[in-house]
């Protein structure tokens, strides 16, 4: 039976338990902003700036509702065009400044799309999500650690589910125009609905309760690693991977965008120290050249 209280009830709660624990990482608060959508709904968007550890991190709450479905959610179902929606999600971005713990993402969502008035239809309703690695320095180590993670989120709920959602998260983070992945990927799944609401809703409840198991020891083991500006320099540049990628590719973004939402908290995944450099390559057999002769190429990285 559909319970959309209960879905909004766990994202609430897995928001406020993120934040806690990544203050606890910081030392500093994260900063609470409420907001409402002049369409229907709001959200909360948590925002650490300028912290002792994250250079900047958003960990975003929102439940908004429309009238009419924005073209990035019915791509693929047309039919769906004129129906009314509702989505709610956690999505959050860290921007470490320590160039070697990698940048992360993860997103949890729902989403209904309601039957017009007067028709017996039924509601058609989704789940979708992931998290997924971004590092500019790493050892194999971690990136098993990670993976390994999300395989154990997802084991209860068949031994193929983790394959398919790994290949699926290397397939979605890719740059086309790059013709190179955005990271060392993790799981990534959408429109997820098969098997009834009970079991997509505890798919999505495994895999969000698995981001701080996948992230936080990675943290731990690289945070007090010394850096200079070599590293700095490398990391704004990569950084850059990341903007393209959301702005031109991500379908959370656009379907922000494009229904109107809250540009603040939209782009609240943006790094705040970005560079572009023309045609620049690593110099041969680098620490930077090893991130894309090494990890970020699509493997096994759960078999050594």
């Amino acid at each position: 039976m559909l319970d959309s209280r209960a879905v909004k009830d766990y994202l609430t709660g897995l928001q406020e338990r993120i934040v806690q624990a990544l203050e606890g990482v910081d030392g500093h608060s994260f900063m609470r902003d409420q907001w409402e959508r002049p369409e229907g709904g709001g959200g909360i968007s948590r925002m650490l700036e300028e912290g002792a550890f994250f250079e900047r991190a958003g960990v975003g709450f929102s439940h908004v509702l429309g009238t009419k479905m924005p073209a990035s959610a019915t791509a693929a179902r047309p039919e769906l065009a004129n129906r009314a929606w509702e989505a709610m999600g956690v999505s959050l971005v860290l921007h470490p400044r320590n160039p070697y713990v990698p940048t992360v993402h993860m997103n949890v969502r729902f989403f209904i799309a309601n039957p017009p008035a007067g028709s017996d239809a039924e509601p058609v309703w989704w789940f979708g999500g992931g998290m997924d690695l971004t590092p500019y320095y790493l050892d194999d180590q971690d990136a098993r650690h990670f993976h390994l993670t999300c395989k154990q989120s997802l084991d209860p709920f068949g031994p193929e589910l983790h394959q398919h959602y790994k290949t699926w998260c290397d397939d979605y983070f890719f740059l086309k125009h790059r013709n190179e992945p955005r990271g060392i990927g993790g799981v990534f799944f959408d429109d997820l609905s098969e098997g009834g609401f009970e079991r997509c809703f505890a798919i999505q409840r495994s895999v969000g309760d698995a981001f701080l198991l996948a992230y936080l020891p990675i943290v731990e083991r690289n945070r007090d690693r010394a850096y200079g500006e070599r590293e700095r320099e490398f990391q704004a540049y990569r950084r850059g991977r990341y903007v393209e990628f959301n702005l031109v590719f991500d379908r959370g973004t656009l379907f922000g965008l494009q229904s109107g939402g809250r540009t603040e908290s939209i782009l609240m995944s943006m790094p705040p120290r970005v560079s572009w450099k023309y045609r620049w390559e690593p110099q041969a057999d680098s620490p930077e050249a090893r991130l894309t002769t090494h990890l970020l190429q699509p493997r096994d990285w759960l078999t050594p």
